[in-house]
This record gives structure tokens, sequence and C-alpha cells, in this order.
């Protein structure tokens, strides 16, 4: 951090010596490295904040992307749903509707005299007539 060397931390230390005094000069360079470990841990705990503060806003970010991609894939399922109903409406249940229209519009006493004819022959012969 600092570009300090060994001479320049001697000479700091014989001005120390001489303007703090002998008496004195070991409780004020203790005090003195408590304060500069107090400073670094401050430093450190500083530094991890915001590199935890980055991790979550990156997480976030992460999250609201999935959480768009999962929003687009729901999105093109639901479509592929309603176009399979659509597909269902048109092949399955239109002439499933018209056909019942058409029974419902012809004779019901014919329909069930072929019925009964059918079940007649069934129990005569054990087999379906089968009318071609």
């Amino acid at each position: 951090m600092f570009d300090i060397g060994f001479s320049e931390l001697l000479l700091v230390g014989v001005v120390a010596l001489l303007v703090i005094g002998p008496e004195r000069l070991p409780k004020v360079a203790r005090t003195a490295g408590h304060l500069f470990g107090r400073f670094q841990r401050y430093v450190n705990n500083v530094k991890s904040d915001i590199s935890r503060e980055m991790e979550l806003e990156e997480l976030q970010k992460a999250g609201h992307a999935f959480k768009d991609s999962v929003e687009q894939a729901a999105g093109g399922v639901e479509k592929g749903v309603q176009e399979a109903e659509f597909t269902m409406q048109d092949e399955v249940v239109n002439p499933i509707e018209e056909a019942a229209k058409s029974i419902s519009e012809s004779e019901p006493a014919s329909l069930l005299t072929e019925f009964e004819e059918d079940e007649q022959h069934t129990e005569t012969t054990g087999t379906p007539e089968s009318k071609a």
C-alpha cells in the first residue's frame, strides 16, 4: 500500500523515541498496533460486505433472467395446448357433433329397428350380422 522501506521505518522510530521518550514509547507502539489492527479488520469487513452485495446483485439478475425464461417457456406451452385444443375441436369434437346431429335428425324408429334386428341375429347365431 505504502512504499516505506526499512531505513524510513528506522528514521520514524528514532524520531518517535526522541519525541515521545523511552518510558512511553512501548505503550504508544502497542496502542498504534491495536489501532492499525482495528483499521485492517474494518477495511476487510468493508471489502467482504461489498463483495457480498455484488454477489447478491448477480444472483438477483440471474434469478430474474431465469424467471423470464420460465415465463416464456410457459407461454409457449400454453400456446401449444391451445393449438392442440383447437385441433382436437376440429378433428374430433366437430365430427362427433355432426354425427350426433345427423342421428337425431334421422328417424329414431328406423335406428331402433336396425338395432333390434342386430340384437336378434346376435342372439340366434352368436355373431353379429354384417351389413355391407
